[in-house]
């Protein structure tokens, strides 16, 4: 039995996960991974983390038969990922990335080579898990809203600050408004300066999601369905529900590592 080894490199965290070549992608049980992980991106400058990763690995895992991986934090963080195993030297890397072909679907992106991999590996994992008309919402540092019709058609995205990096801006950037803290609070107009900014925070957020669905009528393209991945991801899913709004937004952990996957036997 083959085993796979994948990675997403992202901004904030590094995701690992194996997969044995008896599962597919399209498959929603919990035990998807054989194994999994994460650790901080920054941890791949410390050769102290790295050692200690790559041992890990090297001791959990037989020796996969392909590795492929999606990287978004820079060149320094690839060379230092690519460095952790060594003694599987043989093993040809293979980098997924905006401008990669997958069958069924293509891009309208105007350069594929400038889209974001990680955008485009979420788009191509839930392609995997349905064809239907389908936002696909990233909520990590950043949050990306990419729409991708039933038709294989990527029609292209947004990109706007994260929850965490919108309430830190109005830290750093005025004179008087404190770090908000988030709580038990139910979503609506807040009354003290403290919900005021987690609930205009979100609004924002869902307020680009609702956006997003009535553009994509415009396109005759209506939204069916909604995957939601990130650190992130169940704050909004949460937030979907207090606003009664009947979006199909579901959670599914690892949405980048599964359209990597998906890529990987694609290409082999």
């Amino acid at each position: 039995m083959s085993l796979y080894l994948l990675f997403d490199v992202g901004n904030t965290r590094l995701k690992w996960a194996a997969v044995e070549s008896s599962k597919h992608p399209s498959d929603r049980q919990k035990k998807l991974w054989a194994y999994s992980g994460s650790i901080s991106s920054n941890a791949l400058q410390s050769p102290e983390a790295k050692s200690e990763l790559a041992d890990y690995i090297a001791k959990t895992l037989p020796k996969p038969d392909a590795i492929a991986f999606c990287c978004v934090a820079g060149s320094e963080a690839l060379a230092n990922l690519q460095s952790l195993f060594p003694q599987w030297r043989e093993i040809e890397w293979k980098q997924l990335s905006g401008e990669n072909q997958y069958t069924g679907m293509r891009t309208l992106y105007q350069e594929p080579a400038k889209l974001g991999a990680d955008r485009w590996a979420a788009v191509i994992g839930a392609r995997a898990l349905s064809k239907t008309n389908t936002l696909i919402i990233n909520a990590g540092t950043a949050t990306t809203i990419d729409l991708l019709g039933s038709n294989g058609v990527h029609y292209g995205g947004w990109i706007l600050p994260g929850l965490s990096l919108m309430q830190n801006s109005l830290q750093s950037q005025t004179a008087q408004l404190p770090l908000a803290e988030r709580h038990d609070s139910p979503f609506g107009f807040g009354i003290n300066t403290n919900d005021a900014i987690i609930s205009g925070c979100d609004a924002a957020q869902i307020g680009a999601i609702v956006q997003a669905i009535q553009l994509s009528k415009k396109l005759n393209c209506p939204v069916e369905k909604i995957w939601l991945d990130g650190g992130n991801a169940k704050v909004l899913a949460q937030i979907i529900t207090q606003t009664g709004l009947a979006l199909g937004a579901e959670v599914t952990e690892g949405l980048v590592l599964r359209g990597t996957w998906a890529w990987l036997l694609d290409s082999i």
